[in-house]
């Protein structure tokens, strides 16, 4: 069994999509490890909605291939189509982050994923969820990454966000971790 990491995003009715989305993997995969919900700018994106992110982790043997052809099967679901232009609204993005400590090319899906230390919608739930995990690549923790990555003018900040009556995050939390600001 593998840990496995994925990201989850939505602009189009968040709080509905990622608690369905949610229940999805939780009757699929069982027990779930889940971050702060965020809600974050559009990175790249001419529509103005926000998004909302966080990070779930879960213990598969399921190759990297069946995990992206299920989360894309998902997302089909809940209406993003495959063709759909890249920058533009959707009810859930599900990206696979990690697959265990897999490096490189496998089924196609490059792992981890470079999103990982490039956006702090990623970053910092990852890095609040898993601290002392290492990136597969980098050997860093996440903790460390998140501790040095550039914020820039990425903003992203928790929200109040409960799943089956439990508060996942809440927007008056206190951060478990800070970006270095430069």
């Amino acid at each position: 069994m593998n840990l496995v990491t994925v990201s989850l995003g939505s602009n189009i009715h968040p709080t509905r999509h990622i608690r369905c989305c949610l229940d999805a993997l939780a009757d699929t995969f069982g027990p779930l490890q889940i971050s702060r919900v965020f809600e974050s700018e559009p990175v790249g994106f001419a529509d103005s909605r926000n998004f909302y992110n966080l990070v779930v982790a879960f213990y598969s043997d399921w190759a990297p291939g069946e995990l992206q052809a299920w989360s894309k099967q998902l997302e089909i679901e809940y209406g993003r189509l495959p063709d759909i232009a890249k920058f533009s609204p959707r009810a859930l993005d599900i990206d696979l982050l990690t697959v265990g400590n897999l490096c490189g090319t496998v089924d196609d899906i490059v792992l981890p994923r470079s999103e990982i230390t490039l956006n702090a919608f990623v970053l910092q739930p990852l890095a609040e969820l898993l601290p002392a995990e290492r990136h597969p690549f980098y050997n860093a923790s996440y903790a460390a990454l998140w501790e040095a990555f550039e914020l820039g003018s990425q903003r992203l900040w928790a929200v109040d966000f409960s799943w089956h009556g439990r508060w996942i995050s809440q927007a008056d939390e206190q951060p478990r971790l800070t970006a270095a600001r430069r």
